[in-house]
Protein backbone atom coordinates (compact mmCIF):
# COMPACT_ATOMS: atom_id res chain seq x y z
CA UNK A 1 0.00 0.00 0.00
CA UNK A 2 1.42 3.82 -0.63
CA UNK A 3 2.45 5.54 2.25
CA UNK A 4 0.87 9.08 2.01
CA UNK A 5 2.95 10.58 4.84
CA UNK A 6 5.80 8.99 3.01
CA UNK A 7 4.63 10.63 -0.25
CA UNK A 8 4.61 13.82 1.80
CA UNK A 9 7.97 13.45 2.62
CA UNK A 10 9.55 12.94 -0.29
CA UNK A 11 7.77 15.29 -2.16
CA UNK A 12 9.17 17.64 0.14
CA UNK A 13 12.69 16.61 -0.63
CA UNK A 14 12.06 16.75 -4.43
CA UNK A 15 10.83 20.51 -3.63
CA UNK A 16 14.55 21.40 -1.74
CA UNK A 17 16.33 19.66 -4.77
CA UNK A 18 13.59 21.87 -7.03
CA UNK A 19 15.08 25.28 -5.41
CA UNK A 20 19.02 24.71 -5.87
CA UNK A 21 17.89 23.90 -9.77
CA UNK A 22 15.96 27.01 -10.29
CA UNK A 23 18.39 29.06 -8.47
CA UNK A 24 20.96 27.89 -11.51
CA UNK A 25 18.19 27.56 -14.33
CA UNK A 26 17.00 31.13 -13.11
CA UNK A 27 20.65 32.57 -13.94
CA UNK A 28 20.67 30.99 -17.10
CA UNK A 29 17.15 31.66 -18.61
CA UNK A 30 17.79 35.11 -17.18
CA UNK A 31 20.67 35.38 -19.32
CA UNK A 32 18.96 33.64 -22.13
CA UNK A 33 15.83 36.06 -22.36
CA UNK A 34 17.42 39.66 -22.36
CA UNK A 35 20.91 39.01 -23.12
CA UNK A 36 20.12 36.14 -25.97
CA UNK A 37 23.19 34.48 -25.11
CA UNK A 38 23.06 30.34 -24.92
CA UNK A 39 26.33 30.18 -21.67
CA UNK A 40 27.01 26.49 -22.12
CA UNK A 41 29.76 27.57 -19.29
CA UNK A 42 26.61 28.72 -16.63
CA UNK A 43 26.98 25.58 -15.74
CA UNK A 44 30.89 25.80 -14.77
CA UNK A 45 30.42 28.93 -12.82
CA UNK A 46 27.72 26.41 -10.21
CA UNK A 47 31.04 24.43 -9.81
CA UNK A 48 33.52 27.37 -9.38
CA UNK A 49 30.89 28.33 -6.28
CA UNK A 50 30.99 25.29 -4.97
CA UNK A 51 34.69 24.95 -4.92
CA UNK A 52 35.21 28.55 -3.82
CA UNK A 53 32.65 28.04 -0.94
CA UNK A 54 34.73 24.85 0.02
CA UNK A 55 38.35 26.67 -0.20
CA UNK A 56 36.58 29.50 1.89
CA UNK A 57 35.09 27.22 4.15
CA UNK A 58 38.80 25.56 4.71
CA UNK A 59 40.59 28.94 4.97
CA UNK A 60 38.44 30.18 8.24
CA UNK A 61 38.66 26.67 9.61
CA UNK A 62 35.98 24.87 9.19
CA UNK A 63 33.64 26.31 11.59
CA UNK A 64 30.18 27.95 11.78
CA UNK A 65 31.27 30.89 10.62
CA UNK A 66 33.29 29.81 8.17
CA UNK A 67 30.20 28.42 6.75
CA UNK A 68 28.13 30.98 6.29
CA UNK A 69 31.35 33.59 5.07
CA UNK A 70 31.52 30.64 2.36
CA UNK A 71 27.78 31.26 1.42
CA UNK A 72 27.88 34.94 1.23
CA UNK A 73 31.14 35.24 -0.70
CA UNK A 74 31.84 32.35 -2.56
CA UNK A 75 29.08 33.71 -4.98
CA UNK A 76 30.29 37.13 -5.05
CA UNK A 77 33.48 35.55 -5.95
CA UNK A 78 32.08 33.92 -9.28
CA UNK A 79 30.39 37.05 -9.98
CA UNK A 80 33.62 38.45 -10.09
CA UNK A 81 34.79 35.86 -12.32
CA UNK A 82 31.40 36.23 -14.66
CA UNK A 83 32.27 39.93 -14.97
CA UNK A 84 36.02 39.18 -16.26
CA UNK A 85 34.28 37.12 -18.73
CA UNK A 86 31.65 39.09 -20.03
CA UNK A 87 34.30 41.88 -20.64
CA UNK A 88 36.78 40.10 -21.65
CA UNK A 89 35.14 37.65 -24.32
CA UNK A 90 30.91 37.30 -24.39
CA UNK A 91 30.40 40.85 -24.55
CA UNK A 92 31.68 40.55 -28.24
CA UNK A 93 28.90 38.25 -29.54
CA UNK A 94 26.01 40.48 -28.33
CA UNK A 95 24.02 39.95 -31.84
CA UNK A 96 25.79 37.35 -33.59
CA UNK A 97 24.99 34.14 -34.37
CA UNK A 98 24.13 31.48 -31.51
CA UNK A 99 27.40 29.07 -33.09
CA UNK A 100 29.82 31.32 -32.08
CA UNK A 101 27.93 31.78 -28.56
CA UNK A 102 28.23 27.95 -28.43
CA UNK A 103 31.93 27.75 -29.34
CA UNK A 104 32.86 30.26 -27.38
CA UNK A 105 31.16 29.28 -24.18
CA UNK A 106 31.85 25.19 -24.91
CA UNK A 107 35.27 26.30 -24.97
CA UNK A 108 35.04 27.96 -21.45
CA UNK A 109 33.52 24.08 -20.45
CA UNK A 110 36.77 22.89 -21.27
CA UNK A 111 39.29 25.79 -19.40
CA UNK A 112 37.44 26.17 -16.43
CA UNK A 113 37.50 22.31 -16.27
CA UNK A 114 40.85 21.68 -16.14
CA UNK A 115 41.47 24.72 -14.14
CA UNK A 116 39.44 23.67 -11.47
CA UNK A 117 41.23 20.31 -11.82
CA UNK A 118 45.11 22.24 -11.46
CA UNK A 119 43.82 23.96 -8.53
CA UNK A 120 42.00 22.13 -6.48
CA UNK A 121 42.58 18.62 -7.90
CA UNK A 122 40.61 15.48 -8.90
CA UNK A 123 39.90 14.32 -5.41
CA UNK A 124 36.72 14.75 -3.56
CA UNK A 125 35.80 17.91 -1.52
CA UNK A 126 33.36 18.45 1.14
CA UNK A 127 31.56 21.10 2.98
CA UNK A 128 30.22 20.21 6.47
CA UNK A 129 27.18 22.58 7.46
CA UNK A 130 26.67 23.91 10.82
CA UNK A 131 25.94 21.48 13.30
CA UNK A 132 21.86 22.76 13.99
CA UNK A 133 21.69 22.11 10.38
CA UNK A 134 22.64 18.48 10.00
CA UNK A 135 20.62 15.68 10.59
CA UNK A 136 17.20 15.45 10.38
CA UNK A 137 14.05 15.91 11.90
CA UNK A 138 10.67 14.04 11.86
CA UNK A 139 8.31 15.08 9.37
CA UNK A 140 4.80 12.84 9.23
CA UNK A 141 6.76 10.05 10.74
CA UNK A 142 10.03 10.15 8.47
CA UNK A 143 13.57 11.66 8.50
CA UNK A 144 13.76 14.77 6.76
CA UNK A 145 17.09 16.78 6.30
CA UNK A 146 17.29 20.06 8.23
CA UNK A 147 19.84 21.74 6.16
CA UNK A 148 16.75 21.00 2.87
CA UNK A 149 14.91 23.08 4.96
CA UNK A 150 17.63 25.78 4.17
CA UNK A 151 17.28 25.16 1.13
CA UNK A 152 13.16 25.34 1.10
CA UNK A 153 13.22 28.92 2.69
CA UNK A 154 16.08 30.47 0.36
CA UNK A 155 14.70 28.80 -3.14
CA UNK A 156 11.19 30.79 -2.44
CA UNK A 157 13.74 34.08 -0.97
CA UNK A 158 15.13 34.07 -4.00
CA UNK A 159 12.10 33.57 -6.61
CA UNK A 160 10.26 36.46 -5.01
CA UNK A 161 13.33 38.72 -5.12
CA UNK A 162 13.89 38.16 -8.72
CA UNK A 163 10.20 38.86 -9.11
CA UNK A 164 11.19 42.53 -7.40
CA UNK A 165 14.46 42.85 -8.93
CA UNK A 166 13.09 42.59 -12.54
CA UNK A 167 9.49 44.39 -11.94
CA UNK A 168 10.09 47.11 -9.54
CA UNK A 169 13.78 48.55 -9.92
CA UNK A 170 14.98 50.59 -12.52
CA UNK A 171 17.99 48.33 -13.67
CA UNK A 172 15.11 45.78 -14.26
CA UNK A 173 12.99 47.62 -16.28
CA UNK A 174 15.86 49.03 -18.19
CA UNK A 175 16.75 45.39 -18.65
CA UNK A 176 13.20 44.03 -19.65
CA UNK A 177 13.58 47.27 -22.29
CA UNK A 178 16.82 46.79 -23.62
CA UNK A 179 15.71 42.39 -24.25
CA UNK A 180 12.59 43.95 -26.38
CA UNK A 181 14.20 46.90 -28.46
CA UNK A 182 17.96 47.16 -28.00
CA UNK A 183 18.31 49.86 -30.21
CA UNK A 184 15.42 52.30 -28.64
CA UNK A 185 16.90 51.85 -25.22
CA UNK A 186 20.52 52.86 -26.06
CA UNK A 187 18.64 56.18 -28.25
CA UNK A 188 17.48 57.26 -24.91
CA UNK A 189 20.64 57.90 -23.76
CA UNK A 190 21.33 54.30 -21.66
CA UNK A 191 23.93 52.78 -21.69
CA UNK A 192 22.93 49.01 -23.21
CA UNK A 193 26.25 47.03 -22.69
CA UNK A 194 26.21 48.29 -19.11
CA UNK A 195 22.72 47.16 -18.68
CA UNK A 196 23.86 43.58 -20.20
CA UNK A 197 27.09 43.43 -18.22
CA UNK A 198 24.86 43.47 -14.85
CA UNK A 199 22.28 40.96 -15.97
CA UNK A 200 24.73 38.66 -16.80
CA UNK A 201 26.80 39.07 -13.63
CA UNK A 202 23.77 38.76 -11.86
CA UNK A 203 23.05 35.43 -13.95
CA UNK A 204 26.46 34.19 -13.09
CA UNK A 205 26.00 35.11 -9.16
CA UNK A 206 22.83 32.65 -8.82
CA UNK A 207 24.62 29.82 -10.48
CA UNK A 208 27.58 30.49 -7.90
CA UNK A 209 25.54 30.60 -5.02
CA UNK A 210 23.56 27.59 -6.43
CA UNK A 211 27.05 25.63 -6.05
CA UNK A 212 27.58 27.03 -2.72
CA UNK A 213 24.77 25.96 -1.26
CA UNK A 214 25.00 22.78 -2.82
CA UNK A 215 28.35 21.80 -1.17
CA UNK A 216 27.53 20.69 1.87
CA UNK A 217 24.66 17.90 0.03
CA UNK A 218 26.95 16.39 -2.72
CA UNK A 219 30.64 15.85 -3.12
CA UNK A 220 32.67 18.40 -4.61
CA UNK A 221 34.65 17.19 -7.95
CA UNK A 222 35.00 18.07 -11.54
CA UNK A 223 32.69 17.41 -13.92
CA UNK A 224 29.81 18.09 -11.51
CA UNK A 225 28.95 21.29 -13.97
CA UNK A 226 27.82 18.80 -16.43
CA UNK A 227 24.92 17.04 -14.74
CA UNK A 228 23.57 20.55 -13.82
CA UNK A 229 24.01 22.36 -16.90
CA UNK A 230 21.97 19.57 -18.59
CA UNK A 231 19.24 19.85 -16.13
CA UNK A 232 19.36 23.94 -15.92
CA UNK A 233 18.84 23.58 -20.01
CA UNK A 234 15.81 21.04 -19.90
CA UNK A 235 14.48 23.19 -16.74
CA UNK A 236 14.54 26.64 -19.24
CA UNK A 237 12.68 24.73 -22.40
CA UNK A 238 10.29 23.29 -20.56
CA UNK A 239 9.36 26.49 -18.67
CA UNK A 240 9.91 28.74 -22.13
CA UNK A 241 13.12 30.13 -22.81
CA UNK A 242 13.99 33.51 -20.97
CA UNK A 243 10.94 33.40 -18.56
CA UNK A 244 11.72 33.60 -14.97
CA UNK A 245 8.49 31.75 -13.72
CA UNK A 246 8.35 29.43 -16.28
CA UNK A 247 11.92 28.43 -14.94
CA UNK A 248 10.47 28.02 -11.03
CA UNK A 249 7.41 26.08 -12.70
CA UNK A 250 9.41 23.76 -14.57
CA UNK A 251 12.32 23.21 -11.62
CA UNK A 252 9.47 22.24 -9.66
CA UNK A 253 8.33 19.47 -11.57
CA UNK A 254 11.39 18.19 -12.60
CA UNK A 255 12.78 18.15 -9.21
CA UNK A 256 9.49 16.16 -8.01
CA UNK A 257 9.13 14.01 -10.68
CA UNK A 258 12.94 12.88 -9.92
CA UNK A 259 12.17 12.81 -6.05
CA UNK A 260 9.16 10.31 -6.95
CA UNK A 261 11.11 8.69 -9.62
CA UNK A 262 13.61 7.53 -6.86
CA UNK A 263 11.29 6.18 -4.79
CA UNK A 264 9.33 4.06 -6.88
CA UNK A 265 11.60 3.45 -10.35
CA UNK A 266 15.54 4.65 -8.70
CA UNK A 267 17.09 2.60 -11.65
CA UNK A 268 14.78 5.05 -14.64
CA UNK A 269 14.65 8.44 -12.05
CA UNK A 270 16.88 10.18 -14.31
CA UNK A 271 15.08 9.52 -17.25
CA UNK A 272 11.51 10.45 -15.92
CA UNK A 273 12.55 14.73 -16.34
CA UNK A 274 13.57 14.70 -20.26
CA UNK A 275 10.29 12.13 -21.06
CA UNK A 276 8.42 15.37 -19.29
CA UNK A 277 10.38 17.65 -21.65
CA UNK A 278 9.34 15.50 -24.36
CA UNK A 279 6.11 15.23 -24.09
CA UNK A 280 6.61 19.46 -23.43
CA UNK A 281 7.88 20.13 -26.61
CA UNK A 282 5.57 18.21 -28.83
CA UNK A 283 2.23 19.70 -26.98
CA UNK A 284 4.09 23.06 -26.60
CA UNK A 285 7.28 23.49 -28.25
CA UNK A 286 7.09 26.94 -26.76
CA UNK A 287 7.19 26.00 -23.06
CA UNK A 288 4.51 25.60 -20.39
CA UNK A 289 4.98 29.79 -20.35
CA UNK A 290 5.47 32.24 -22.86
CA UNK A 291 8.95 32.45 -24.41
CA UNK A 292 10.54 35.61 -24.46
CA UNK A 293 12.15 35.04 -27.63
Amino acid sequence: MIDIKLLACQFLIGLSRSMILFMVAAGLTLIFGVLKIINFAHGSLYMIGAYLCYSIYSFLGESQLGFWMALVFAPVGVAVITYAMERGLLDKLYGKEHLLQMLLTFGLVLIFGDLVKMVWGVEYRSVAAPDFLTGSFMVFGYPFPRYNLLILILGPITAISMWFLLSKTKMGKMARAAATDREMVSALGIDVNKVFSRVFVFGGWLAGLGGALMAPMVNITPGMDTSIIIKAFLVVIIGGLGNVWGALVASLLVGVLESFGILFWPRFAITFPFILGGIVLIVKPSGLLKSTW
